[in-house]
Formats: structure tokens, sequence, C-alpha cells
């Protein structure tokens, strides 16, 4: 673009470089018709100045003569030896000659007008030449530019026509559909241009719907990738969101941006993108790939057609860093393997600790029972013994008693015994 400043009005504008282009050639068209009209203005004029000056010069000199002569004339009166006839015949001759002198100088004066007369034709004619020349091209490149300007303003109109009618199409499409139905589109619209490069571009990548709701809520596609090695090169959440031309209630890219967030964290993915329709006027979004990493983390908002290209770009970055990205899982597995060794130190530790603890605990109650097993015991000795004074005594009281011990006083008793005795 050029820009350009009027000289009455002092604004600057812009214009492309094929109307710079037209302008220009308009003001060396106009300059080269004013310098043909100068040139040509001087030639008459300097013509005109030569004739003048010829004419003057000849009548000058005819002046000169003609003065000369009547000086002559005048010396020749004053010469009475002269006859008449002799001043007559010398009159006659000086008339001659001086005749014969104008018409030589007659056609001087008019070899040379002829001359400069020639001489300015010819550049007259050349200048024509060159005005007819310019005047073709000219008239070529405006017939070239006007047949351009044509075919471009018939494209444009075949292009517009076709933009339009699309757009009444689509228009009429969204008026057909319902909100639910406008983003099952764009979701089946994305998922068949994935399709369309998941044989050749996409061997091994995992994208699918996503459908675990168990936090609550769940975006609407998972792409993840992984290498030979089973390390994850990239993941990314999407959110595909559309609206129908009508709807009342017109919703914005930001209003999704907080709960897509939520949804990358809660399925551990790296990247989140939001493929929209909404806010369709914006020239912030129409730009292209949009990064809105300054609200949140690495997430994009783009339109369907830089669906993937995002894919493309975001999957060539972590390419990139695969083999920083293989080296940390290799460090992060060497320290998991660290730690699962510390881990299993600690669980022998305090599986032992705990056995040792109840292995004590037992000891100490089974060193407990046989203490109180032997203070039972010698209870129970301290009983026997007891019990043996007691038997011993009992023996003795019955060692001691005897049927007249037992009869005495009891006469009936007394009889028995005795009887049965007998």
């Amino acid at each position: 673009m050029n820009e350009i400043i009027c000289p009455n009005c002092n604004k600057a504008f812009q214009v492309d470089e094929a109307g710079f282009a037209n302008i220009l050639k308009q003001v060396r068209d106009r300059q080269f018709d004013e310098e043909v009209r100068n040139r040509l203005t001087i030639a008459e004029k300097e013509k005109e100045s030569a004739v003048k000056l010829a004419e003057a010069q000849l009548r000058n000199s005819i002046q000169d003569t003609l003065a000369r002569k009547e000086q002559e004339i005048a010396e020749l009166k004053a010469k009475s030896a002269l006859t008449l006839t002799q001043q007559l015949s010398q009159k006659d001759s000086l008339i001659a000659e001086m005749n014969s002198k104008i018409e030589k100088a007659e056609m001087e004066k008019i070899l040379s007008v002829t001359e400069a007369v020639q001489k300015i034709e010819k550049e007259r004619d050349n200048l024509a030449n060159d005005l007819k020349t310019k005047e073709l091209e000219k008239q070529n490149l405006e017939n070239s530019l006007k047949q351009q300007f044509s075919t471009e303003l018939q494209n444009k109109d075949a292009i517009i026509k076709y933009k339009d009618d699309e757009i009444a199409r689509v228009k009429d499409m969204k008026l057909r559909l319902s909100t639910k139905m406008l983003g099952e589109t764009l979701e089946q619209h994305c998922e068949i241009e994935f399709n369309k490069l998941r044989s050749t571009a996409f061997q091994k990548a995992y994208f699918e719907k996503d459908n675990d709701a168990r936090t609550g809520s769940k975006g609407d596609f998972i792409y993840r990738e992984k290498d030979d090695a089973g390390n994850e090169i990239i993941s990314i959440m999407f959110e595909m969101k559309n609206e129908g031309d009508e709807t009342a209630t017109k919703k914005r890219n930001e209003d999704f941006l907080k709960e897509l967030d939520k949804d990358r964290n809660e399925k551990k993915c790296e990247y989140a993108v939001l493929v929209s329709l909404l806010e369709a006027e914006s020239e912030y979004y129409n730009t292209g790939i949009v990064d809105v990493s300054h609200k949140y983390n690495k997430m994009y908002v783009v339109r369907p057609q830089f669906f993937i290209p995002i894919i493309t770009l975001l999957r060539n970055a972590a390419m990139n860093s695969i083999q920083y990205k293989a080296e940390l899982a290799l460090v992060r597995s060497q320290n998991i393997d660290i730690t699962n060794f510390e881990a299993k130190i600690n669980n022998f530790k305090e599986g032992f600790a705990y056995n040792y603890d109840l292995a004590s605990r037992k000891f100490k109650a089974a060193i407990d029972g046989i203490d109180k097993t032997i203070k039972e015991l010698e209870k129970t000795k301290e009983n026997l013994l007891s019990s043996e004074n007691n038997l011993r005594l009992a023996n003795n009281k019955t060692e001691d008693l005897t049927i007249k011990k037992l009869t005495h006083g009891n006469p009936t008793m007394k009889a028995k015994f005795e009887s049965a005795n007998e």
C-alpha cells in the first residue's frame, strides 16, 4: 500500500499498487501532453519570430539599400556632368540590380522560412507520432485494465453471490436445527475431518468422545498420543461450541473457558482447545488460532477450519520435545524405583516394628499371665496345704470316732449295734 497526501485538504489516504500506478500514469500522461503542447507553442513562436526576424532584416536591408540609392541618386543629380540618359540608364541598372537583390532576398527569406517550417513541422510530426504512440499505449493499457477490472468484478460478483447463497443456506440450515443439533453437527464435522487423516497422519493417536462424567462434567473429545515406549507425547481436551444465528441469548467464548480448564485438569490433559463458531463477527477470534493462555494455562480458541492445524502445530511442538520427555520419564521411573525401594524399606520397618510391638506386648502379657498363674498356683498351694491340714484333722477325728462314742447317750442306736453284733 502507498500513502498519498491530498494537496487540497492535506489528508493522507492509501491506495494499492494498481491504483497508485494508474494515478502515476495519469500524471505522467498529463505532463507529457502539457510538454507536447508547450513544445508546439514554443515551435510556433520560434517560427513566427524567425519569419518576423527575416522580414525585419530584409526590410532593413531594403531600406538601407534604398537610402543608399537615394543618396546615390542625389549625388547623381548633383553631378551635372552626367547626362540624363546616363543617369536614367544607371538608375535603371540600379533598379534592376535592386530588384534582383530584392528577389534574391525574397528567395532567401522563403528558403529560410521553408527550412524553419519544415524543421518545426518535422518536430511537430515526431511529437504527434509520439503522442499517438502514447495515446495507443494509454488506450491499450486502459483497455487491459478495464478488461482486468471487469474480469475481477465478475469474479468478485460471482464469489459474493456464491457466499451470499452459502450464507443463506447455512442460515436456513441453522434455523432448522436445535442448539443441541448444532453442537452435534460441529462435533461430527470435527470427528469426520480427523478420521480423514487418522490412517495416514494420526495412526498411533487416540481420539474419542469423553464419556467419563464421574466428576460432574465432561468435555467433547480427548486426543492422546504416545510413543513406542509408552511415554505420552501430547494430550488435548476439546470442546465444540456452536449456536444458531437466530438464537435470542448469544453466548460468548469466554463463558466456556473456565469449565474447559476444569475438564482438562480432571482428565489430566496437557492442552485445552475450544473449537467455536460463537461470536461470528469478532475480528479477534476470526484472525486464526487465538492463544488465551494469559487467562488459562495452555488453552486455545479456534474456528473449525483450524481444527486440524492446531492439532498438527501442538503435535509437532510436542514431537520436538519428545526426547526430553523420554529422559524425564526415565528419571521419573528411576525416582519411582528409588521411592518404591524406600517405601518397601519403610513398609518392612513399619511391619517389623508392628510385629515386634505385638510380640513384645504378647510376651509381656504371657509373663504377666505366668506371674498371675504363679500367684494363683501359690494361692492354690496355700489352699491345698490348708485343705491337707483340714483333712488330717478330719482323719484324726475319724480315727477317734467309735461306735461307743456314737451310741453314747443314744440307747436306741446302742441297742441296734449290739443286736447287729450278735
